[in-house]
């Protein structure tokens, strides 16, 4: 595993619903990820801050305003940084654009690869049909989810104190779940037909936290993941090749060395 050793850099780099502003956000695992990646252009591709939450109660630590201090210092340095706000921010999408401390908000925008390909960024909700036309199915899923989340933080603390990396409790159950992975596959879908449509190579999206990269005749869907489960990000080198950087996997080696230590 690359990374934890020096800094790495990379053309660009998406993120996705790291939900600042809850209890779920692994801020320790995000500014520890951005101390050792580097890139030209930085996408923000929604979900970065949780309005849901924070209109129902205010919490916000130190190290979520460190996380913050780092994109702005970014934006300020001559990283290329661009906000395609999500539904729990999108409180955001009325400053679409309008340039906000040297961050371009966007309500998608397209991204073109050193190789001349071109790819839709948009976070993707809009092809969620509960979020989309039900959200109050989306909001009592909001709250449930955060109980789960309640307990996989429970149970990595208790996995800290033993010694043992971090693990996702609620990434192994949406896997292991019949329905959730339907619905997976369909969003999955939706978004390639539609950069399909407009006759572009392919995706970039959030929103299920879920990281993937896979192929749709032709088209390719990439799922930069989340920073509340799977701690994962997108990266285009500078041949134009994407790859997923899972850094919770990064934990896993540290603990290993830790414990050959």
């Amino acid at each position: 595993m690359h990374g934890f050793r020096g800094v790495t850099q990379y053309r660009a780099i998406w993120i996705s619903d790291t939900h600042l502003g809850t209890k779920g956000c692994k801020a320790e695992f995000l500014l520890d990820f951005l101390k050792h990646n580097e890139c030209d252009e930085l996408y923000l591709v929604g979900d970065i801050v949780d309005g849901w939450r924070l209109k129902r109660a205010w919490y916000w630590p130190e190290r979520h305003n460190d996380v913050v201090g780092n994109i702005l210092e970014r934006a300020k340095s001559g990283t290329k940084v661009t906000y395609v706000p999500g539904n729990h921010d999108e409180m955001l999408r009325g400053y679409t654009g309008i340039q906000l401390g040297g961050i371009d908000v966007q309500r998608e925008c397209i991204h073109d690869t050193v190789d001349g390909r071109k790819f839709l960024v948009t976070h993707g909700d809009d092809f969620d049909v509960i979020v989309k036309y039900a959200k109050w199915i989306a909001l009592l899923g909001d709250w449930a989810y955060t109980v789960l989340l309640s307990l996989n933080n429970y149970l990595n603390n208790i996995r800290k104190v033993l010694g043992m990396p971090y693990w996702s409790l609620s990434a192994y159950l949406k896997d292991k779940v019949k329905n959730a992975v339907e619905y997976v596959s369909a969003f999955e879908a939706a978004l390639a037909a539609e950069a399909e449509s407009r006759g572009l190579d392919g995706v970039v999206c959030g929103h299920i936290h879920r990281a993937e990269i896979r192929q749709f005749d032709g088209v390719q869907y990439m799922n930069c993941g989340d920073w509340v489960e799977s701690c994962t990000a997108l990266a285009e080198n500078f041949n134009g090749q994407f790859e997923i950087l899972h850094w919770a996997a990064v934990d896993r080696e540290r603990a290993l060395v830790r414990a050959a230590a």
